[in-house]
């Protein structure tokens, strides 16, 4: 005898969206989300060099928080998670990302809780993309989007250790740099990225133990970032690329 009303949520199909759901892709009536990261690359570009140029004002820190926020709604839109839930985050990132650059705008947000808000969102930035990251890699193989999402997150490393670099300038006794001066914030972020860089032109040092501390973790870090995660992707990228050429 056949069973008759099968319930919506058994049989089959049922199976396929709880699996889906697992996985984290999105419903069948829903649009999925596109890997985007060569935009989430240009934003942190963008971000980078106008920290390093911009005066050090009000003005100017709240464009960076604006274009860090820029970078992580477009990192929760290509996040590959259930629609609901990237709809839901995108709302409330969008809602603090607003509050926080408005209260820097009007001074409500000092210098120090600048600094901590911008490397508090450019360690959640890189937490986002590497769940859709390893979706990319496993579904299609290292493309060109998965290269921009890696090198992104160099980057966000650099700006995180630039905003850690400002709070322990703010927060400490004595001038940051061995120069007498605890630095702007274009000041920090150019020093960061010559320390992850390892490129070490000598006009900002470390003063401090802290700092020095600081800037042997952001050597190791860059450097291993480098020579691992970059060098296998851009490595596992090239021989793809002649593969397909051969082919």
């Amino acid at each position: 005898m056949a069973i008759a009303g099968r319930g919506r949520g058994s049989g089959p199909h049922a199976s396929a969206d709880a699996d889906r759901a697992r996985a984290g892709d999105a419903d069948p009536g829903d649009r999925p989300a596109e890997f985007r990261y060569g935009a989430v690359f240009l934003i942190v570009l963008t971000l980078v060099v106008f920290l390093v140029i911009a005066p050090d004002e009000d003005w100017a820190r709240a464009v960076a928080l604006a274009l860090e926020a820029a970078a992580m709604t477009v990192a929760i839109a290509t996040s590959r998670v259930r629609p609901a839930v990237r709809r839901r985050r995108a709302v409330l990132g969008a809602v603090a990302g607003v509050a926080v650059v408005v209260g820097v705008l009007t001074g409500i947000v000092s210098t120090v809780a600048f600094a901590a808000l911008a490397a508090i969102i450019a360690v959640a930035i890189p937490v986002e993309l590497v769940g859709g990251l390893v979706r990319l890699v496993r579904r299609h193989g290292v493309t060109l989007q998965a290269v921009a999402g890696t090198l992104a997150i160099y980057l966000l490393v650099g700006i995180v250790f630039a905003s850690t670099i400002g709070f322990v300038a703010h927060v400490g006794s004595g001038p940051y740099y061995a120069q007498g001066t605890d630095g702007t914030v274009g000041q920090h972020v150019y020093y960061s990225f010559t320390v992850l860089t390892t490129t070490g032109f000598g006009d900002l040092t470390a003063g401090t133990p802290v700092g020095r501390a600081l800037a042997v973790v952001e050597m190791l870090v860059g450097q291993l970032y480098l020579v691992t995660v970059i060098g296998l992707v851009v490595g596992n990228f090239t021989g793809r690329r002649r593969q397909e050429r051969e082919d």
